[in-house]
């Protein structure tokens, strides 16, 4: 870095970069809880209003990828705050926005601004810190990335109920103000980081842009649409598919692509990917499984639901900083295994919710969830780009962070496909029980019949209200039972994950 850059306080580094991080993870997840609200506001129907959340996913996914090359054009520092302006007036035109059509606009324009938001404070910061205590950099990025998922739909749902949906928005103009001075006071580009004048990659923009986006739309809209039975699916996934082989042969041929592919020659690189997007998978296929599970079979409001899946973030705040300390001696590779092992166990134990379950027994394996995730992430974050060249570091975190977010994606799709196909599954079977030669079946309903009758109902209205209550319980097992074998699959895919722990080496240390 430049002599004034090199006399700035890393932690004064670490917290200015950490704040536009954080904003944008919060901003992936706030709006979720308030869609039911914009959509009257909006005048938009049920599956419309989803494009507020599509669209910020696909502009921030086909960003996300390409923000080394783009800091390499515009210089790193200004493009960071051009990137902190543009996400923070965007939020100001989300909660102005009179309609569903400027909304989705002004989404896209926040994804994309946000899109570099996260690798590069991650780049930024591991520069900041020497290579011996490059985990503990990451375990600090790594409190801000997994806290940010358990505060945005909290805070969404407590703005939406007290104030307007609008302010889910507009909390973030005096967050962006602050990150913008700060980067502009403690934020230098580096002396090989320098604005360069090559031949732009077109191709490697287009096909980027055409693959990623098709990509994302498939997953969000899959289950959605029936998934192939949709012409438009089908079509997506037809451009996705032709787009990306195409993007691998471009980026490879061209001298300064846009994408940077000849990054996966190193080992520690490509198998670090491929492990963060299964755990990417694992991540996002649970955090979006038991919220849905507790207020779907067991009543809770969205904020009980949230208070179980507060404590998986606090213990990953409490557990990264020590797994950050010992990675300065330790092999990380260790942790990492411990992390994936304790990860399967949590959801082991999720298998066996029942539908009679306490908070309690909810809480604990979210907790256990957590302190997996927070012993994984900061380790190989490390491994992962250890032999990166500093001068790449930008483009590397953007694959890494991508690759995270496709697999988040594509565990949310498998997860609620399963639920889907899994609830018509079972709820077939229990049915078949549902019959006038089940002894027990008659026992229940004469039971629920005569107490029907005994509240003043006649014998037709107590039958017909017998047979909806076993109606509903029918249902609610036939999820229950679903809900209990996807746990079981994402926690073998934890344990999938482990045999690409032998394509990683521990850094050396310089």
């Amino acid at each position: 870095m430049t002599d004034s850059s090199r006399q700035v306080n890393k932690w004064l580094i670490t917290l200015t970069v950490m704040i536009p991080a954080f904003m944008e993870i919060v901003d992936t997840s706030i709006a979720n809880v308030a869609l039911p609200h914009m959509q009257g506001s909006l005048n938009a129907g049920t599956e419309e209003i989803t494009w507020v959340l599509t669209s910020y996913l696909i502009s921030n996914a086909i960003v996300m990828p390409m923000t080394g090359w783009l800091a390499r054009v515009f210089g790193r520092k200004h493009f960071l705050m051009a990137c902190i302006v543009t996400f923070t007036v965007a939020s100001l035109l989300c909660g102005a926005a009179p309609n569903l059509g400027c909304m989705v606009f002004f989404r896209i324009l926040q994804g994309a601004a946000g899109g570099a938001l996260i690798p590069m404070s991650q780049a930024i910061m591991m520069e900041s810190f020497p290579p011996n205590e490059g985990g503990m950099a990451m375990a600090i990025f790594g409190i801000g990335a997994m806290f940010g998922p358990v505060v945005g739909p909290t805070l969404g749902g407590w703005i939406t109920d007290n104030i307007t949906w609008r302010w889910i928005f507009y909390v973030n103009i005096p967050v962006g103000i602050v990150a913008i001075i700060m980067v502009n006071a403690f934020v230098f580009d580096p002396p090989y980081l320098k604005k360069q004048r090559s031949q732009i990659d077109y191709w490697g923009l287009a096909l980027l842009t055409l693959g990623i986006g098709a990509l994302q739309i498939v997953l969000d809209k899959g289950q959605q649409e029936d998934w192939f039975s949709s012409s438009f699916i089908t079509s997506c996934s037809i451009v996705a598919a032709v787009s990306l082989i195409m993007l691998v042969y471009a980026e490879l041929q061209h001298p300064h692509p846009v994408v940077n592919l000849r990054l996966f020659k190193d080992g520690a690189f490509a198998s670090g990917n491929c492990i963060m997007f299964m755990v990417g998978f694992c991540l996002y296929g649970s955090v979006v499984m038991l919220p849905l599970f507790l207020q779907t079979l067991m009543g809770y409001s969205a904020t009980m639901a949230g208070l179980v899946m507060a404590p998986g973030g606090c213990a990953s705040v409490i557990v990264m900083p020590m797994v950050g300390a010992y990675l300065k001696r330790g092999d990380g590779r260790k942790i990492v295994l411990c992390g994936l092992l304790l990860g399967a166990w949590s959801l082991y134990l999720m298998r066996g919710f029942t539908l009679q379950a306490s908070f309690a027994d909810f809480m604990w394996p979210r907790v256990l969830l957590g302190a997996a995730l927070g012993m994984i992430f900061p380790p190989l974050a490390r491994m992962t780009l250890a032999n990166i060249p500093r001068v790449e570091m930008g483009n590397a975190t953007g694959i890494y962070n991508l690759l995270r977010n496709i697999g988040g994606s594509v565990g949310i799709a498998v997860s609620a496909t399963l639920l889907t196909r899994l609830s018509q599954f079972n709820q077939a079977n229990l049915s078949a029980q549902v019959n006038p030669y089940n002894p027990l079946l008659q026992s229940k309903l004469a039971a629920l019949q005569q107490a029907a009758m005994s509240r003043g109902a006649d014998l037709a209205t107590a039958r017909k209200v017998a047979q909806e209550i076993i109606y509903r319980l029918v249902r609610r097992e036939a999820a229950m039972l679903s809900y209990s074998y996807i746990f079981w699959i994402i926690g073998m895919s934890f344990l999938a994950i482990i045999p690409l722990l032998f394509f990683l080496r521990k850094p050396r240390e310089t």
